[in-house]
């Protein structure tokens, strides 16, 4: 049976694009009232994102009701304490609790970069750059987690979702990009073990979850193909490896699946994959497919 998370209400962090957009769209399909927050706005109160790319929380709020669910916009940027207050503050105004807090902030991928510029050894990378990779992608969790949980831990049942790139068993073996994206990447699954250790005598529930090989709308902008056509890619210079990609709504239905569970807290402080997600709970891509490019 498909989830049905009517009467709950989800927060995502970060749910502008890319894998955030993608679990809002997922918890909507199932029903769920979703609080879509991020800084690009189409309204009077936008920010400018580190992308000044052109998807807004809006877009993703307006797919959610599409979809059967209730998307709600809220502008915050999740670096700046007072936005991260007064949105726990709407939530506690408006729906008096939180069922499920998704932390999806990233918005470091282009200073990553690409590539040509993969293993650069810490005292040669550019140090603001990687300090700024790791407020992004680590402090903006710890802002909205220490904001929010109190919400998620208002009656027992409540779960958090920390959204990072590769399992900790994976990330523990392998060097990732650079010693900034390494550690933040590392750090998110860490966080939602020890969140989960502090979560878990109110009957909440933390686990990390990592898509596979996403097609975001960045990375089909990268290919130029768009969600329709991109298996053209694989004959454009795509690695073999792109037919195990998944679009985002993939790893927002595993998300919503656990979310509807009864049991879920079996999957307290553990790191997991779209692909597990999906076999667990027998979810599908838009496709119908279940792929794992891990």
């Amino acid at each position: 049976m498909p989830p049905d998370l009517h009467g709950r209400v989800a927060l995502v962090a970060g749910a502008t694009r890319g894998a955030g957009r993608g679990i809002a769209a997922a918890l909507g399909e199932a029903g769920a009232t979703v609080l879509c927050t991020g800084r690009s706005s189409s309204g009077p109160d936008r920010r400018r994102s580190d992308y000044d790319r052109p998807e807004t929380i809006e877009e993703t709020a307006a797919l959610v009701t599409s979809l059967g669910g209730v998307g709600v916009p809220v502008v915050a940027d999740h670096l700046d304490h007072e936005d991260v207050r007064r949105l726990a503050a709407l939530v506690q105004s408006e729906y008096g609790r939180l069922h499920v807090l998704v932390n999806d902030i990233w918005g470091a991928e282009r200073l990553k970069g690409g590539p040509a510029d993969w293993n650069t050894p810490v005292w040669e990378h550019d140090l603001d750059a990687g300090l700024r990779i790791l407020r992004l992608g680590v402090e903006t969790h710890l802002v909205t987690s220490h904001f929010l949980l109190p919400l998620v831990i208002r009656e027992p049942g409540g779960l958090v979702v920390e959204v990072t790139d590769g399992t900790s068993a994976h990330n523990a073996s392998l060097y990732r990009i650079s010693v900034f994206y390494d550690l933040a990447k590392a750090s998110v699954n860490r966080l939602a073990f020890s969140q989960g250790h502090e979560l878990a005598p109110h009957g909440a529930t933390a686990v990390a979850v990592t898509p596979g090989w996403l097609r975001s709308e960045m990375m089909l902008d990268a290919y130029g193909v768009r969600e329709e056509n991109w298996r053209s890619a694989l004959e454009n210079g795509a690695p073999p490896g792109f037919a195990e990609s998944e679009s985002p709504r993939y790893v927002g239905r595993g998300v919503a699946a656990m979310a509807a569970d009864p049991l879920r807290a079996r999957w307290n402080q553990r790191s997991v994959t779209s692909a597990e997600l999906a076999r667990e709970y027998g979810v599908t891509d838009v496709d119908g497919r279940q792929p794992d490019s891990w």
